[in-house]
């Protein structure tokens, strides 16, 4: 190892696992290429014309899925992508409106789109604090929220980031072995500094009797003090299921949750996550309705500060209206836009790599960086890696010349990959979205252009998520919405495709 590489740690070997199939096929493209065989050499044995138009109608319904874009997707899931979009227009579906005005229930303002079933209990942890949990009754899943206050990259022994970078792997590595978890989410959230804070926290303290030069000044400094910094929020979000055919009350599961809420608490601490606590049914509130709402982060900030809280409930944390349209969602005060991971960078990354992508963007009201995580279990990441090891090994031997080369690279990473397998380290897929919110449609161009800068410095490739952009703004929030877990085509079925 080089001077350099021992002072910056470098990390790396995040694989995509092989489909199963000839190439681009897949599992499915591949069972229906062989029994097009099948049916070609039977018709071939009545008529040769019945086998030509079953040739022509086999390679038009195979040529959709042997094309694909750089995420993998097919023309088949790009059409079904489309239909989804216009029928929902024609439904009137991207449109929603909540309140007295309304015509719902109650006249409440309730979250819109996978947020709408969503009920939220409160409960109590071994430490006595209040945390929410919340209940997706679509899908019978189970979310609590942790808040926490990273320690700053700055001024920061290269050694340090290394032992944060191990125990934020480990405790990852953990996260595949709690029982009943779907996944997890962190978020981090950035927005201009409303000065609301160092207003509650200095202006009372000024003394009456104070020289009229000292009071100017710390005026001045309470003033502009916003225009040159930002607030940071961190949320880490954990949803579980409850196995198949069980049935167990809500009281139970929460305090089943409030059991293990201390054991995932430590390990944050060492991860270098600062002070961690579970985020109480009114704050989750919060949180959900300045995102909807900017312009009200001050007003929320003022009432905390003030009253030791809002009182806000999560029936009316939602916006007043909303309108997705195909390449932006339009909510109350703001106007948003959401990515989604295309590629992992490719090689090796330093721990720094995400630090301004997660910085707040000039000229935008919030942002939003959530990293989405679904732990595998032991059994199933060996039989993943050997899966994959078997996979490299063969492409490794299959071809020639330069594509050899870099297919040795894929078997030296493949073996890594199983080898740490073997000695207990965790498998996890992950992916990461930006959502971006500013205050009208005429700034999503420049906001577009800055994420784009900032993707190009962490070496990541992400697209929007056009089409679908309500839902993909629901999964930035600290919420529990796991995306695997709301397709109407099951996950193991997408992936054979």
């Amino acid at each position: 190892m080089s001077t350099e590489a021992s002072v910056h740690p470098t990390y790396g070997n995040w694989r995509r696992p092989r489909r199963p199939g000839l190439g681009p096929l897949g599992l499915i493209g591949t069972v229906g290429v062989f029994g097009g065989i099948v049916v070609d050499l039977m018709a071939s044995l009545i008529s040769l014309q019945i086998t030509l138009v079953l040739i022509v109608l086999q390679v038009l319904f195979l040529m959709p899925l042997a094309a694909r874009t750089q995420d993998g997707r097919n023309l088949y899931q790009l059409l079904a992508l489309r239909i989804s979009w216009f029928r929902r227009k024609a439904k009137g579906s991207t449109t929603y409106v909540s309140g007295p005005l309304s015509m719902r229930p109650g006249g409440r303002f309730r979250p819109p789109g996978l947020l709408n079933r969503v009920r939220v209990e409160e409960g109590r942890d071994a430490y006595d604090q209040p945390f929410g949990v919340l209940h997706h009754r679509s899908r019978n899943l189970y979310t609590i929220v942790l808040g926490c206050e990273p320690d700053g990259g700055s001024l920061v022994d290269p050694d340090q980031v290394d032992t944060w970078v191990a125990s934020w792997g480990h405790w990852l590595a953990r996260l595949s072995a709690e029982p009943g978890l779907r996944g997890a989410s962190v978020v981090v959230e950035t927005a201009p500094d409303t000065g609301n804070r160092l207003a509650n926290e200095l202006l009372p303290r000024i003394h009456p009797d104070a020289p009229e030069a000292a009071r100017a000044v710390m005026e001045e400094v309470v003033q502009r003090y916003p225009s040159a910094s930002s607030e940071m929020h961190t949320y880490i979000s954990l949803t579980y299921g409850m196995p198949p055919g069980q049935r167990r009350s809500s009281e139970e599961i929460i305090t089943e949750l409030a059991i293990r809420i201390p054991g995932l608490l430590s390990g944050l601490v060492a991860a270098g996550a600062g002070p961690a606590t579970p985020l109480s049914a009114e704050r989750i509130a919060e949180v959900v309705r300045v995102a909807y709402d900017p312009a009200v982060a001050g007003d929320v900030l003022d009432a905390r500060a003030q009253y030791g809280g809002t009182g806000l409930d999560w029936d009316d944390a939602g916006p007043s209206a909303t309108l997705e349209r195909a390449h932006s969602y339009q909510h109350d005060s703001g106007v948003s836009r959401t990515w989604m991971l295309t590629l992992a960078p490719r090689g090796t990354v330093r721990a720094n790599v995400l630090r301004g992508l997660l910085e707040a963007a000039p000229g935008t009201r919030r942002k939003r960086v959530a990293l989405l995580y679904r732990p595998i279990d032991p059994a199933t990441s060996a039989r993943i890696v050997e899966a994959d090891r078997r996979a490299a090994q063969f492409m490794a031997t299959s071809k020639r010349g330069m594509v050899q080369a870099r297919a040795a690279n894929e078997v030296q990473a493949a073996e890594q990959t199983a080898v740490e397998e073997a000695t207990g380290a965790g498998l996890v897929e992950f992916s990461l979205m930006v959502t971006v919110t500013v205050d009208n449609d005429s700034e999503l161009d420049d906001a577009n252009t800055s994420i784009r800068n900032q993707l190009a410095g962490a070496r990541l490739l992400m697209r929007p998520a056009d089409r679908m952009q309500a839902a993909a703004f629901s999964c930035t929030l600290p919420a529990g919405i796991l995306p695997w877990e709301y397709t109407l085509v099951p996950r193991e079925l997408k992936e054979a495709l």
